[in-house]
């Protein structure tokens, strides 16, 4: 197994982290080793894609085309006064 060094934790987070770890009567070591287990046994959520969301619900009612319409090519503009 592999060990961790963590400094400089603020004195109030190391605090209710002894608390937290007497509550459960265990050492703060465990406490925290605990604790990242938890956070990192559930899957971390995607942030949904805006484009994608919108194509999935719009494939359910078949979908929409939409015509593009024909464009002229851009005129230079002349910037000198």
């Amino acid at each position: 197994m592999a060990s961790m060094t963590i400094r400089n934790i603020d004195d109030h987070l190391k605090t209710r982290l002894r608390i937290r770890a007497a509550a459960h009567g265990r050492s703060m070591e465990d406490e925290a080793r605990d604790i990242l287990r938890a956070a990192l046994s559930t899957e971390e959520k995607r942030q949904p894609n805006l484009a994608e969301t919108i194509r999935r619900r719009m494939a359910a009612s078949g979908g929409v085309v939409l015509d593009i319409a024909p464009h002229e090519p851009i005129r230079p503009v002349d910037l000198d006064p």
